[in-house]
């Protein structure tokens, strides 16, 4: 029907989409009720805003007019601040935010790398300098206020120092973080990877009048497998998480990046390669990526970089005062179990298995008599419908039920 005279509808009457409903007014998506409409001059921001009337009208939809803005060079939108010039992040409590003193629970600690978090992007290595804070567990929060050792207290001072640095570095970072510049699909992409001892970062930068300006930083630290990759393993693996992060900017693109490791170069241009190293390289090779090595000289290869992309060797000099320190789990001591020559026990030990293509499982206990380990009673069953983890617990009741004719009906 001619949608100039058509009823208004409303959008919750049908629930099947219409077959054909044609192309976006604004060309993509909003986020809920929050509309964001941009245009390079005024002819062009009037078209769209009247195509966008008239599909709420069609829709049955309202828009106030007085939470309706016009004609902003700069506007904020989803606590940021968007412009020609780019994407500036806006937290409504920075202030407080800044004010804020070091958490005294892990509980706050969460909260404050929480909010930290919808901002990582603008925060350049921001998984460097939070990882020690991540590591952070409530006994570590008792042990700082609390510490009673005398070698537990000296432990727990130098973390409560590296934790108050990396959280003021956090906050400083915060209050400073540079404007992101949109994407330009007319300019290569630049990417810069860097990796440290238990952490990987990488920005997507872009070079504006001789000056690579960043686009977005992505960041994470290193899982308990990857703390002994080499350092080039964990450039790799900086690279191919900003690669799936900026998917959709950078496919189908030419990529220059900048390592510190020429090794990274030899990876993408060898093969043959086996286990992690031969996935890497598969991952790798859909991209048409440039390598180039930096070393300490990186401004004079670089050229001249803006001044919110930290030198790398800054990095590492910074990162110094804020390293966590990694270390094994802790074990608790349990003395050893002893019987006496004289003392009867019995001890029950039980098992359980389940075949998948089978759909079954079986599982078994027996009990034993201490000191001899003489076989009082064994049993054994099978049922159907049995994943691993309930055939072993039906053999631990099994075994309870052994005991439990031994004793009486007593454990």
């Amino acid at each position: 029907p001619d949608r100039d005279h058509a009823e208004p509808t409303d959008v919750f009457e049908k629930w099947k989409p219409e077959a054909n409903p044609g192309p976006s007014v604004l060309g993509r998506r909003s986020y809920i009720d929050d509309i964001l409409i941009i245009a390079d001059t005024w002819d062009s921001i009037c078209e769209k805003v009247e195509a966008l009337l008239d599909a709420c009208e069609r829709w049955n939809l309202s828009i106030s007019v007085v939470k309706s803005f016009w004609g902003h060079q700069k506007v904020e939108y989803l606590g940021h601040r968007v412009s020609a010039d780019g994407l500036e992040a806006n937290p409504k409590d920075l202030e407080s935010l800044e004010k804020l003193p070091f958490p005294k629970t892990l509980r706050s600690m969460q909260s404050f790398l929480g909010s930290l978090n919808y901002y990582s992007r603008f925060i350049e290595d921001f998984a460097v300098y939070a990882a020690i804070l991540y590591e952070l567990r409530e006994v570590d929060f008792y042990e700082m206020h609390h510490g009673k050792h005398e070698d537990r207290a000296a432990e727990s001072d130098d973390r409560w120092t590296r934790a108050r640095t990396a959280f003021d570095l956090l906050k400083a970072k915060l209050a400073t973080t540079p404007i992101l510049r949109h994407f330009d699909s007319d300019r290569q992409p630049v990417i810069v990877v860097y990796a440290n001892k238990w952490a990987i970062s990488a920005a997507l930068v872009q070079e504006h009048d001789g000056m690579y300006w960043p686009v977005i930083f992505t960041s994470r630290t290193l899982k308990s497998n990857e703390l002994n990759y080499g350092i080039v393993d964990k450039e790799v693996l900086a690279l191919l998480r900003i690669l799936d992060v900026c998917y959709t900017l950078l496919t189908n693109r030419s990529i220059k990046v900048l390592s510190r490791y020429s090794t990274l170069a030899w990876l993408l241009n060898a093969s043959g390669f086996q286990g992690r190293l031969g996935r890497w390289a598969a991952l790798l090779s859909e991209w048409t990526l440039e390598i180039r090595k930096c070393l300490k000289g990186e401004d004079d290869i670089l050229g001249a970089i803006a001044a919110s992309i930290t030198p790398r060797a800054e990095v590492d000099e910074a990162l110094i005062a804020i390293a966590p320190v990694k270390e094994p789990k802790r074990t608790i001591a349990m003395a050893p179990l002893t019987v006496e020559l004289d003392e009867e026990l019995l001890v029950v030990s039980f098992d359980g298995s389940a075949r998948v293509k089978r759909s079954a499982g079986a599982y078994s206990a027996i009990v034993w008599k201490l000191p001899e380990w003489s076989i009082i009673s064994a049993a054994s069953e099978f049922a159907d419908d049995l994943t691993v983890n309930e055939a072993e617990y039906r053999g631990l009741l099994l075994g309870f039920k052994l005991l439990s004719d031994q004793t009486g009906g007593e454990l």
